[in-house]
């Protein structure tokens, strides 16, 4: 790298206070972000009450919100790679915690329907931008663990809105909690002030404004952006990854749509027994995402995904096939309920794999749209498991999830090894001299 450009914060040796702004707010937002999808799977019972939806309308708006994600990890992809990650991470809060807030005054199904939508397109977008900013600002040899990290928001999000859920709830009322729900919009006036841009994508938008190359020039070009996911350079890792994220969306959405319901309905537990047992998987989920960090980073990306793939689908089948084997063992059931939650920590490794076989260039699109196509997929995973619930109980829907948990760490292996290689700043060429990485590019 020429002496005349600076050094670039993936190429620092060790962590800086900056690093750790980047991290605390992208993992911040992503909490967020998660609660507020979460949220509602604890309150769809006392707003289907109320409106006397049935179990099925409540699934079209929870599988709705789902779809509206993968217009949004689309939309806000394309949005971040043009005009920078920070602001794009800003939009994001800003629609979901709107969304969140405008449910509460829903009172009719289709505004509901609507409100949630817009919930579910701010939540699709933040979490490619966030991973993206972590990605592209953290040196190679810990960007899985600091990855990871930011994917232990997760949980910490499904914990606190078990909280306000199933605990807080019956207090205050299902509206109020989604009012209080506009609260993270305050992150925004930190990010605007406290965080940097990616240099790396400052970088590359230098160099395209030096070769006279402007990306997304016309609002045309915004679809061009997004078919270069298919063209030959880019096409094989992106099917690749976008049919490991639906292995992968699929094993958790079939375990969490309707695991509060299960819990409730099935095993006959109060809304705060479903709540606490709850926090137990998350539990679980937050240690797992910081451990599978430290394990990608140690062991490589693949061993990973495949070792935390069998703890989920062991767990899984445990909770719900083999429930009535051990009822009468509470403490044994508790301990495979914190393995599903363990198991899911293999979604800590999305944003460290898909930052190192993308170019910065459509880094945030091809992260966004594989990850939330994914998780749009899932708008038949709540009636799916409806469905099924009529002749084999929810906890036969829910432990179909087993399988998808299986076929994830199985698939991870048709990828490349790409443990501690460096970012690509476009086609074929790493930000730095890197004599262990290899192109990747067809």
């Amino acid at each position: 790298m020429p002496d005349s450009q600076p050094i670039l914060l993936s190429e620092y040796e060790k962590i800086t206070p900056l690093h750790y702004r980047i991290l605390f707010m992208s993992w911040a937002g992503w909490v967020f972000d998660f609660y507020d999808l979460i949220l509602f799977t604890f309150l769809l019972i006392p707003i289907s009450a109320e409106y006397h939806f049935t179990n099925m309308q409540m699934s079209y708006v929870a599988g709705a919100t789902l779809a509206a994600t993968a217009l949004g990890g689309v939309i806000f992809g394309i949005l971040s790679d043009r005009f920078g990650r920070r602001p794009v991470l800003q939009w994001t809060i800003m629609t979901y915690s709107l969304g969140a807030f405008l449910s509460g005054i829903a009172g009719t199904f289709w505004l509901l329907m609507i409100f949630r939508v817009i919930t579910g397109l701010g939540v699709g977008g933040e979490w490619g931008t966030g991973q993206t900013y972590i990605g592209e600002t953290f040196p190679a040899k810990v960007r899985g663990r600091y990855c990871a990290m930011m994917q232990t928001g997760a949980p910490l999000g499904i914990a606190l809105a078990s909280i306000v859920g199933g605990l807080i709830m019956p207090l205050i009322g299902w509206r109020a909690c989604f009012f209080i729900s506009i609260l993270p919009a305050l992150l925004v006036l930190y990010i605007r002030k406290q965080l940097p841009e990616s240099d790396l994508w400052l970088r590359k938008k230098v160099a395209e404004k030096s070769i006279q190359h402007k990306i997304l020039q016309h609002g045309s070009e915004s679809l061009r952006q997004f078919l270069r996911l298919f063209s030959k350079e880019h096409r094989k890792y992106f099917l690749l990854g976008l049919v490991l994220a639906i292995f992968d969306m699929s094993a958790y959405w079939l375990t969490y749509s309707w695991m509060p319901g299960y819990l409730h309905m099935e095993r006959h537990f109060s809304l705060t027994k479903s709540a606490l047992w709850i926090l137990v998987t998350q539990t679980g989920g937050f240690l797992g995402y910081l451990v599978f960090g430290f394990l990608a980073d140690r062991l490589g990306r693949r061993p990973a995904y495949s070792l935390y793939s069998v703890i989920m689908a062991l767990g899984l089948v445990m909770v719900t096939v083999f429930w009535s084997h051990i009822a009468m063992y509470p403490p044994i059931i508790l301990g495979f309920m914190f393995l599903v939650g363990f198991g899911t920590g293999m979604f800590g490794g999305f944003g460290a794999l898909f930052s190192e076989i993308f170019p910065t260039s459509i880094r945030n699109t091809a992260m966004g749209s594989a990850f939330n196509l994914a998780r749009g997929i899932q708008f038949l995973t709540p009636v799916i498991i409806s469905v099924i619930a009529v002749q084999y109980g929810l906890g036969g829907g829910i432990s179909l999830a087993a399988v998808f948990a299986l076929l994830t760490g199985i698939w991870i292996w048709t990828f490349p090894e790409t443990r501690g290689r460096k970012l690509y700043t476009e086609e074929g060429k790493v930000s730095v001299n890197d004599k262990h990485s290899k192109d990747i590019f067809p």
